[in-house]
This record gives C-alpha cells, sequence and structure tokens, in this order.
C-alpha cells in the first residue's frame, strides 16, 4: 500500500508539472507580445489544489477512512436503484416524451437554441454508433455525411425549389452512396489504418466542396435555402389550404425532435434485429464472424450506409435551420465532437450517446466562461472517463470483449 501510494505522488507531481508547462503558453502569452504567469499561476493552483483533495479521498476511500459517508450513499443509491427499476421502460419513456413536448412551453430562445443542438448531434451521434459502437470500425470522418445531406438539401432547395420534407429522402439516399462509396475501399483495414483512411476521405470531401465553385459556390457557401413548411386547413373565408414557413424557433425544434425520434427507432430496431446481432459479433471478432458464415463485407458496408443516412437526414435539417451552407460547418473538430459523444456516453447505448451529447453541447454553454480551456476539458474528462468508466455514463447491457482485448489484459 505504501509503495502504491508513492507511485501515485510521484505520478501526481510529475502530472502537476506537466500542466504548469502546458497553461502557461496558453495562458501566459499574449497576441500583443507580452508575457504574464500570474493568470498561469491562478488557474494551476485551482487545478492542483481540486486534483489533490479527489487524491486524497480517492486513497481514504480505498483505504475504507470513509465508510460513514460510502455507507448511506451506497444504500441511498440501491435504494433509488431499486425504486427506479419498479417504474416500466415505458412510463420512463412516456415521462421523456412528455419533458420533450412541452420544453418550448416554459423556455426562452437561448435554452431552445440549445436543445436544438443537442437534439441534432444525437441525430449525429446515434448514425456514428451504428459504425462504431454496433460495427466496431473507427470512423473518424463521419461529419463528411453530415455535409453532403447538407449540401443535397441546399442545391434542390435554390435550384428545382423542393420542399424541406420532399428533399430528406433525396439528402439521406446522397449521404447513403457517398458511404458506400467512401467505406468500400475501406473495408478491408482495420484498426489504426482504417482510422487514418476514413479521416482522409471526410477532409477530401471537405475540399471538394470548398473548390467546387460551379456547384457548391466554393467557401462563400450557399444562401437562401428554404425553411421547412406543412400545409394545414383553414376555415376563416370557407375552407382552404394554407402554408406555413416553420421559421420560428420552437417549430424548429419540434421539426428535429421528429427527426430525432425516428433515428431512435430505426437505431433500436436495427439493434435488436439479425443485422445489429451480425454487426455485433463483427465487432467482437470479425474472424470468427467471418468463419461463422457472417458476410462481413457486405454487412461492414451496409453499417457504412446506414449510417451515412442519419448523418444526411441531420444535414438537410441543419441547412433548412440556418438556411445556409460552408465548407467550414464541416471540419474534423465536428467529428471529433460526434465520436467523443458516442465514447463518452456509450458505444452501442441508445440513453449513453443522448447523455454524451447532451453533456458536451450544455455544459460548455453553462460554463461559457471557460470557453477558451474547452478542448483541455474535453481532454481531461475523456481521460478520466478510461480510468473511472471505460464503458461509457451508460454502457450497453450487450457489450463484450475482442479477443486482442482479452489477450492483452
Amino acid at each position: 500500500m505504501i509503495r502504491a501510494s508513492k507511485d501515485i505522488w510521484r505520478g501526481y507531481l510529475i502530472g502537476i508539472v506537466w500542466l504548469l508547462a502546458l497553461l502557461w503558453p496558453l495562458l501566459g502569452i499574449h497576441s500583443d507580445g507580452t508575457l504574464s504567469f500570474s493568470r498561469t499561476l491562478q488557474v494551476w493552483l485551482i487545478i492542483a489544489v481540486i486534483t489533490l483533495l479527489l487524491i486524497l479521498i480517492t486513497l481514504l476511500y480505498k483505504n475504507q477512512k470513509l465508510t460513514w459517508i460510502s455507507g448511506p450513499v451506497a444504500r441511498t443509491r440501491s435504494a433509488i436503484g431499486s425504486s427506479s427499476q419498479k417504474v416500466p421502460t415505458w412510463g420512463w419513456i412516456m415521462l421523456a416524451a412528455l419533458f420533450a413536448l412541452t420544453f418550448p412551453l416554459y423556455t426562452g430562445r437561448s435554452a431552445q437554441d440549445v436543445a436544438i443542438n443537442v437534439l441534432v448531434y444525437i441525430c449525429l451521434g446515434l448514425g456514428l454508433n451504428i459504425v462504431i459502437g454496433l460495427a466496431g470500425m473507427l470512423d473518424l470522418g463521419y461529419i463528411a455525411f453530415y455535409g453532403v445531406g447538407a449540401y443535397t438539401y441546399a442545391l434542390l432547395s435554390i435550384h428545382f425549389q423542393l420542399s424541406f420534407w420532399l428533399a430528406l429522402p433525396f439528402a439521406a439516399f446522397t449521404a447513403c452512396i457517398a458511404g458506400c462509396i467512401i467505406g468500400y475501399p475501406t473495408l478491408r483495414m482495420r484498426g489504426d489504418y482504417l482510422a487514418i483512411v476514413t479521416l482522409g476521405f471526410g477532409e477530401i470531401v471537405r475540399i471538394i466542396l470548398n473548390n467546387w465553385m460551379t456547384l457548391t459556390n466554393g467557401p462563400n457557401g450557399i444562401l437562401g435555402i428554404k425553411a421547412p413548411g406543412i400545409y394545414y386547413p383553414s376555415f376563416a373565408d370557407g375552407f382552404s389550404i394554407e402554408h406555413l414557413w416553420l421559421k420560428k424557433l420552437h417549430y424548429v425544434y419540434y421539426v428535429v425532435l421528429l427527426l430525432v425520434v425516428f433515428t431512435i427507432i430505426a437505431v433500436h430496431r436495427l439493434n435488436f434485429s439479425r443485422i445489429g446481432r451480425a454487426w455485433e459479433a463483427i465487432r467482437e471478432d470479425e474472424t470468427a464472424a467471418e468463419l461463422m458464415g457472417v458476410n462481413t463485407f457486405k454487412l461492414k458496408l451496409l453499417a457504412y450506409a446506414m449510417g451515412a443516412i442519419f448523418g444526411g437526414l441531420a444535414g438537410a435539417f441543419f441547412a433548412a435551420r440556418m438556411r445556409f451552407v460552408s465548407p467550414e460547418s464541416f471540419t474534423f473538430i465536428e467529428s471529433a465532437m460526434v465520436l467523443a459523444m458516442v465514447v463518452l456516453g456509450g458505444m452501442a447505448s441508445i440513453p449513453g450517446i443522448i447523455l454524451g451529447a447532451m453533456a458536451l453541447v450544455v455544459l460548455p454553454e453553462v460554463f461559457r466562461e471557460f470557453e477558451l480551456y474547452r478542448m483541455l476539458a474535453f481532454g481531461a474528462s475523456m481521460t478520466l472517463m478510461m480510468l473511472f468508466r471505460p464503458a461509457g455514463l451508460i454502457p450497453a447491457k450487450r457489450m463484450g470483449k475482442r479477443s486482442e482485448e482479452k489477450e492483452g489484459a
């Protein structure tokens, strides 16, 4: 125990010194060329004190010195867990649906805008979950399908005056074709090679959107995209059919909520279908799955295509909401954000991905004054997740280990 404690404190001292060396260039070097150290020291001391307290609490907990706190907390958690299990699943679904449907009634524009962003990322996260969580293929260029769907609806709206609802299938189909084109050359690759190639394809799509002036208008983007609209019967001066543009924020919220509900149902059905179980077999051990008769090539290509469809739907909504698209909206950082949501929430877990999207979109808004350190916070949170919750915030119930992971354990 003493040896372990010494190793912990040695690692803590080395880490905190490295943190100081990393923080000073970020906070101490200013744009006008001046240097300062007070701000760096202040932030560093806050982080050092917090991490020191966390280490002390962890050591006391492991040595059973905090039983007077951990005992009641464990009993309370067990009581809450047993009480929640008594509520049927449909009860929780109805409660969540009631909250989602009434959310715009008691919130302002800023909260609705954040909620719309959360719902868009939930749609993207669930689409990427098919590729990563179910089929086990690391994709770092998923945002390319988001861009393809957005530009598909933008072009159909500008040049053919096609409505949002009619353009949705075309956006999904175009993204599906892009998924097949991108996925086909990568299906024989695994691990790091697959990640690098998908990252390259994602950047290729962004560069094409940026340079194809005659089609996409290049870096200037496409302006004047139509918002979603609906037809409804009116009896004001007799019977007539009226058209309503869904430009107001609470109308837009219900449009993306409809897309998210469709995505959740589709991904859930895929997960518990024969195709979903075949994807899981490929994820756990591709060689064994192929020997058992699973057509790994076609099913991996299908995973790319299905994941791209939901990315295309989210992209079409993004274009309709913003009424403007440009290549700057589909950079690698967006792919990293969606990937972080999937890993943070729990791969192959629909509730986990929803929670991960809420955490990575809502928390930066709550702590807006720390926006400059957002990427540093992302790195720290992902490191802590790998240490304490490697399976995610809400891990999937059906989740095994790869054979190579068991060998390395």
